[in-house]
């Protein structure tokens, strides 16, 4: 272990200490402040910080409706919550009479002896009014060094319910580091995560609802505890729930939850719905029929593992991964237009591909994810000209890969990237799924981050400098003279760098520099002195702190990143491990075990904590081995487990008992349509050659008004804007329907050239000029029609009347004018092996990865063989096909 490593332990090793010593020897705790200033005559002044302050938070006066907004009200400003002793107090001081302490201003208001419009808050005489009343009396001092809280302990544990309306109140006790404890139960903020199971009132007494489970949150001081609240679905619980085995760890941890909840798992779901899900969900492609038929036909006991690895081994797995992890890291042309001076639509290829051979290798995860927070631009030893030669010389061969360099050097040269808070925000929601954004104004509502920690930790990204014209700005200016291109800006100066690389010549690339620290004038001047004087030097010590955790001088150490990385590894938190298992899951699964997948905060905890602690441990364990966990996870019976319900999983949707029905994914959906129609030649090699696939699309496109990037922002395609995992849509839409059902593209892609019904079939496009003409004027039909459908839809959101009303007479009109075109003629020269039976049982397969029931049979080989035109009849049936939600969900 390196001495930074261990510099960065010491501060846990001395937390973890106090927390054992403070536990051995817990002293007597001290009774409630309800209980100590209900009396008229108490003697005991309060403390700002452990009474006053959260005594404010309990009547809402440091709320965001009241004072605690960032306008304040009535000229009087709190911190949001509470956590900013020294404005708090100093915002107080017009308000209290230190003379005349019944006469204090704020006490007038709160207890409506003055008009207040936030209404009466307190009774004169109360418990609440005895604590402000003695802390004037005491001279209302303020918090002259904040007393460390070293643990809140909350019981119980757990609240489980056996019926509606029942309560259970909880007891909180706030540990102190000087050694006290005290029941601070009546000072606490609550909240519960879902006021239909369970509700919480601001005694801490909670109440039971609806069936299910989900928290109550408690926070006080700078600690956030959350409860876990239970009334079970059914009274299967206990020594009553039936014996159902748990293969795996998985399993067994899934299990445990529902046992407590009353909530019998679905059965395994059988060998065709199992292909097809993991199939989609691990690669992002369908089975084809041809795998459909041998796995069903397989008696092998392990065939399921052996999918599975076989599965991970395939190009396909390896895009789909690199899609995620490029949506994770924010890659899209919009923010890397200056990354490459070679191209300016490079730079999301060069993301994808570097990814792209890390996932297909199996490098450890957090490897990847070192080479890209610590990414360097140059060599040992390389100078900047020389740098300059060797990216050149990769940009102007065609066979070259930016995969073969060795970091990811671009995540630092985003447009989104540059200021020191989006850098912080942007680093804790991409490694650790974290939303920090609210610490950058006030204490973080939901977790023990402050304003101050935020702030410590921007620090860590002050001195990293994505430098666009280079670090050595001599040599730059001299490479630049030599091509020719003093005096060029903008579009200008790019069209000739791009000239001249073509040329043959090197041309400037922009590189990630360490800048050095800056220093005041003065320590400028001692540093030189001392320097003059051939002493030892020292930059003053310039400190950041890791969220929380540890203090790192980073005006001494080279890169301040191999600070984060390490923070990353070794942080007890292990926010790092647990941030990506929770996304891998709720790929599989629909939800994470913590929901939303980039909000893993105290307030916001796991469904299943044992669960999510294992998978993260297990992966730290593996050498953070990707296909551990995607092994891990498809191995169990709880994944493999059918979508079909019972009376006691029905309604469960965050405890796994069962597959949840998800809609496909943008990326998958658009290459399952592909793949399903596509003929017999091309769906056998989709998951081994990716050309042409959604799934090797780099970047969401900045105008997206037909073709695939059309489908694919129709179906939610990530944008890639913010740092959120929302910027990936699963939600379903009038467009989404409208795609499938008649888009030109879909209908093309039925029997167009290279579709399996004309394959099957021997069905031609005719090519006859006047119908290519009346086919231009219908495409350009159906441009419009899907123009005005989005504004529609647009216009619906908004609730704008006379647009809708507008829109909709435009899109009538459209319509009109299409039924008046004919439809694209089609020659069909009928083969003589043309078998319909054949054909129908195909159609499934190739759709739905399943064979028809008896019922479907008969009535499509009615319809197919039926018909006059058996491509035709074929078409009709694929198009139906695809239109079902079997097809366009996984299950």
């Amino acid at each position: 272990m390196n001495s930074m490593k261990l510099s960065l332990l010491i501060p846990i090793f001395a937390v973890v200490a106090a927390s054992t010593l403070q536990s051995t020897h817990a002293a007597e705790t001290i009774e409630s402040v309800r209980q100590r200033f209900e009396g008229q005559n108490v003697e005991e002044i309060p403390d700002f910080q452990k009474h006053v302050v959260p005594m404010m938070g309990r009547l809402g006066c440091n709320g965001r409706a009241c004072h605690g907004s960032f306008q304040g009200q009535g000229g009087f400003r709190l911190s949001l919550f509470g956590y900013d002793f020294k404005m708090d107090h100093e915002g107080m001081g017009e308000r209290i009479d230190l003379d005349e302490p019944v006469e204090s201003y704020a006490l007038q208001k709160a207890t409506l002896t003055e008009t207040h419009e936030g209404g009466k808050r307190m009774d004169v005489g109360s418990w609440e009014y005895n604590i402000f009343l003695n802390w004037i009396k005491g001279g209302a001092k303020p918090v002259e060094s904040p007393v460390e809280l070293i643990e809140l302990v909350v019981t119980p544990k757990e609240v489980v319910f056996s019926g509606k309306g029942q309560t259970e109140p909880l007891k909180v006790i706030a540990v102190w580091k000087d050694g006290t404890q005290e029941d601070v139960t009546v000072m606490c903020r609550y909240t519960t995560n879902d006021d239909m199971i369970c509700s919480i009132n601001e005694d801490g007494v909670v109440s039971s609802g609806e069936v299910g489970d989900s928290h109550v949150v408690v926070a006080y001081d700078k600690a956030v505890v959350p409860v876990p609240v239970l009334r079970p679905v059914s009274d299967q619980t206990g020594d009553r729930y039936p014996q159902i085995a748990g293969r795996t760890d998985i399993d067994q941890h899934v299990i445990t939850k529902l046992r407590k909840m009353g909530i019998v798992p679905s059965d395994v779901c059988d060998d065709a719905e199992f292909l097809r899900r993991v199939s989609l969900d691990m690669t992002g492609t369908l089975p084809t029929p041809s795998q459909v038929r041998a796995f069903l036909a397989d008696s092998s006991p392990d065939k399921r593992e052996q999918k599975i690895d076989e599965l991970l081994e395939t190009p396909a797995y390896s895009a789909w991964w690199t899609v995620q992890l490029s949506d994770w890291t924010g890659s899209s042309d919009a923010s890397l237009n200056n990354v490459n001076p070679a191209s300016r639509q490079r730079g999301s290829q060069d993301w994808y591909d570097w990814i792209y051979k890390r996932v297909n290798e199996n490098v450890p995860y957090d490897e990847i994810v070192e080479n890209i927070v610590v990414a360097k631009s140059r060599q040992p030893g390389e100078s900047y000209r020389e740098y300059s030669e060797r990216m050149s010389h990769y940009a102007a061969d065609k066979n070259a890969s930016f995969a073969d360099q060795e970091g990811l050097i671009y995540f630092w040269g985003r447009n989104t990237f540059r200021q020191t808070e989006d850098r912080a925000i942007g680093f804790a929601y991409t490694f650790m799924a974290t939303r920090i954004q609210c610490a950058q104004c006030h204490k973080h509502p939901f977790d023990v981050w402050t304003q101050t920690d935020f702030q410590e930790f921007e620090q860590f990204f002050a001195r990293v400098n994505f430098a666009r014209n280079g670090s050595d700005r001599a040599e730059y200016n001299k490479m630049i003279k030599e091509l020719g291109l003093e005096g060029l800006r903008g579009n200008e100066q790019r069209r000739a760098v791009e000239k001249a690389l073509k040329e043959g010549k090197a041309i400037p690339f922009p590189e990630v520099v360490i800048n050095k620290p800056r220093l005041s004038p003065a320590a400028r001047k001692r540093l030189q002195a001392a320097k003059a004087k051939g002493r030892n030097v020292k930059i003053p010590a310039k400190s950041a702190k890791l969220l929380g955790e540890q203090v790192v001088d980073v005006g001494n150490v080279d890169d301040p990143r191999t600070a984060l990385m390490d923070w990353l590894r070794q942080s007890p938190t292990q926010l790092f491990a647990k941030a990506f298992v929770n996304r891998v899951w709720a790929n599989y699964f629909n939800k994470g075990i913590v929901e939303p997948t980039d909000d893993l905060s105290l307030g916001n905890p796991p469904s299943n904590e044992a669960l999510l602690n294992y998978l993260a441990q297990g992966f730290i364990d593996s050498g953070y081995d990707m296909k551990w966990v995607h092994r891990q996870i498809c191995l169990s019976d709880t994944y493999q487990r059918s979508w079909k319900p019972n009376e006691t999983n029905i309604q469960d949707e965050r405890n796994f008992s069962r597959s949840v029905p998800r809609r496909l994914p943008a990326e998958v959906a658009f290459d399952a349509l592909t793949m399903a129609t596509t003929n017999d030649a091309r769906a056998k090699t989709f998951s081994s050659d990716l050309k042409g696939r959604a799934l090797t699309r780099t970047s969401p496109p900045r105008n997206a008004n037909s073709g695939t990037d059309y489908a694919l922002a129709v179906f939610g395609r990530s944008s890639r804007e913010s740092n959120c995992d929302c910027d990936r849509s699963s939600e379903a839409s009038l467009l989404q329907t409208l795609f499938v059902r008649n888009d030109r593209e879909t209908l093309e892609m039925l029997d167009g050239r290279g579709s399996w019904v004309a394959q099957l079939t021997g069905r031609q496009p005719n090519k006859n000029a006047s119908n290519n003409r009346q086919a231009n004027r219908r495409k350009a039909g159906e441009q419009m029609f899907k123009s005005l459908m989005r504004q529609l839809v647009k216009a619906k959101k908004s609730k704008d009347t006379e647009q809708i009303a507008l829109l909709e007479k435009r899109i009538a009109n459209v319509e009109r004018q299409l039924d008046k075109l004919p439809k694209d003629e089609q020659k069909t020269k009928k083969p003589a092996d043309f078998v319909a039976d054949q054909a129908v049982e195909e159609a499934y397969l190739r759709t739905v990865s399943r064979f028809p029931t008896d019922q479907e049979r008969e009535i499509a080989l009615s319809y197919v063989a039926g018909s006059d035109d058996p491509g035709a009849g074929l078409k009709d049936l694929m198009w139906a096909l695809i239109n079902t939600k079997e097809f366009m969900v996984n299950h």
